[in-house]
């Protein structure tokens, strides 16, 4: 059976509505966990009707955004690692492939008590926690980061730390593209300053090289 000509820029549209729809509750829940979904719609450019068509409520508008922020986190976590890297270019390298997916991060520790539940936030970020800690325990180990504290209690502090950071971007306190959070997370986690920094750019200069 031929489809209508007409479908296709329909399909489109409606696609494109689902994206802004979630780009704009990502934005307005990440200020105000509180938001309405007709203030969603309405900071959308869409009508009530035309949200609720694509989620029929908050439990599923939130779900989407928590399968968008699971994906992204995993996918950010999961890049292959440089042979022989040591601990300190790993935290350097996670912090800056973490950062650009942040706000998801932080949207999903906002909605927790409102929306998700502990159990399944710490399913979707339980990926990039569980990462930080192994990076943390070999650097641990190999005498470059600090053990005064348990690497478990270690990552801990410094997903607080980020958090905190991402928080500051949000409210327009600070800009940063990720390399001076990654230069916090290594001075927290014990690496001298100047050593972080240099660090950090080499982690950055590699990344570009890949990328160019």
């Amino acid at each position: 059976m031929v489809e209508p000509k007409g479908r296709e820029p329909v399909r489109r549209n409606a696609r494109s509505n689902r994206a802004r729809i979630l780009a704009t509750a990502r934005q307005e829940l990440g200020r105000n966990p509180e938001v309405t979904l007709e203030e969603i719609a309405r900071a959308a450019g869409v009508v009530r009707r035309t949200l609720f068509g694509h989620f029929p409520g908050r439990a599923a508008l939130v779900e989407a955004l928590t399968e968008e922020a699971s994906q992204a986190l995993l996918s950010a976590v999961s890049g292959p690692s440089e042979p022989a890297e040591t601990p300190a270019h790993e935290l350097a390298r996670f912090v800056l492939s973490i950062w650009p997916v942040g706000d998801r991060y932080r949207l999903l520790l906002a909605l927790i008590h409102q929306d998700l539940g502990a159990q399944r936030v710490s399913e979707v970020l339980a990926p990039a926690r569980d990462e930080a800690a192994a990076i943390l325990d070999r650097g641990q180990r190999d005498g470059v980061f600090h053990s005064h504290l348990p690497s478990a209690v270690l990552s801990a502090g410094l997903e607080a730390l980020m958090i905190s950071l991402l928080e500051c971007v949000n409210v327009g306190m600070w800009e940063d593209d990720g390399t001076g959070a990654a230069v916090a997370a290594l001075v927290t986690a014990g690496v001298p300053t100047e050593r972080a920094r240099q660090v950090v750019e080499a982690v950055t200069v590699d990344a570009q090289d890949e990328a160019g």
